[in-house]
């Protein structure tokens, strides 16, 4: 299989050029935006495996484009930023970046990053997918679930959160970016209304609340499937 694709969003003509060659040199397939309207269109149309995002664009803050992909997609997020407080980072990880590098960067810690977070993150293309040694399988074409080989009915929401996590299995997930995934980014509920499903799909994959096998709380920000992918 050939490397992954990747989006490169800057607006400073040389930056990308210098990553798209580092990236191109190690052999993966690179696409430039050099705003955040440009990044959501290439995004859409190209689907690419995972997005370098510069958070200082012209017309819209790279928060706010991170906030839109993560309404519509899981592709991986490295943010690039010149913001280097302990805060800032907390507030990017918790708009759904998988990892964070301060400018000026070495690109070659960004190519080697790159790598980390993908090979982190499963493929997506199976219509199974299963965890632990079977243990729970998640077939997303049938919406049909299994844990230790019992069949578990879940609804419509409890399904679509637990596909979610399991899309990136080890992943945090704010309660913000579930709600929108499983409500609809136009949902006016309180992102914690996200606990309830969460307790009653614990429920029915027989996960003790307190000491979770399946789906694990992270204090402070969300909740992440902790589970490992079978080959």
């Amino acid at each position: 299989m050939g490397k992954a694709s990747v989006l490169v969003v800057d607006d400073e003509d040389k930056i990308r050029e210098v990553v798209r060659t580092y990236l191109e040199h190690d052999g993966y397939v690179v696409f430039l935006a050099g705003s955040g309207q440009e990044a959501l269109e290439a995004a859409a149309r190209l689907g690419p495996d995972l997005v370098v995002l510069d958070l200082m664009l012209p017309d819209l803050p790279g928060e706010e484009v991170a906030r839109s992909l993560r309404a519509v997609s899981a592709v991986p997020i490295i943010m690039l930023t010149a913001k280097a407080s302990e805060d800032d980072r907390v507030a990017g990880l918790r708009l759904g970046a998988d990892d964070y590098l301060s400018k000026p960067f070495s690109p070659r810690e960004l190519v080697a990053r790159v790598e980390a977070v993908l090979r982190r993150t499963p493929g997506t293309g199976a219509e199974t997918a299963c965890f632990d040694g079977g243990e729970l399988c998640i077939d997303k074409s049938r919406r049909e679930v299994t844990v230790r080989g019992r069949s578990v009915t879940l609804t419509r929401s409890e399904f679509d959160l637990l596909a979610t996590l399991a899309s990136r299995p080890g992943r945090v997930w704010s309660r913000y970016e579930l709600v929108t995934r499983v409500q609809g980014y136009d949902y006016d509920g309180y992102e914690r209304t996200i606990n309830a499903h969460v307790k009653n799909l614990r429920r029915k994959l027989g996960d003790d609340p307190r000491r979770p096998h399946f789906v694990a709380t992270v204090a402070g920000i969300g909740y992440k499937l902790d589970a490992t992918p079978d080959a």
